[in-house]
């Protein structure tokens, strides 16, 4: 079932890229957002994740995952 899915994390992290690329080809509707270039999106994520600063932030269908597959 494709579902609508945003990711918060950095240009150069692997585990973003590779968390966009996976959910892309299975079909979902990816929305992805760079903290370091948006701000105050950095603010956002850090609530959602509780304030962990790690990434990617992945928050689908109102459930929101730290990290891809273990890592992050």
């Amino acid at each position: 079932m494709k579902q609508s899915v945003t990711i918060y994390g950095k240009e150069r992290c692997p585990f973003t890229r590779a968390a966009i690329d996976a959910l892309t080809e299975q079909g979902d509707e990816v929305v992805y957002i760079d903290v370091l270039k948006t701000p105050d999106m950095m603010d956002k994520m850090l609530i959602l994740s509780g304030g962990e600063r790690k990434v990617p932030v992945i928050v689908a269908d109102g459930t929101v995952t730290i990290g891809w597959q273990g890592n992050g």
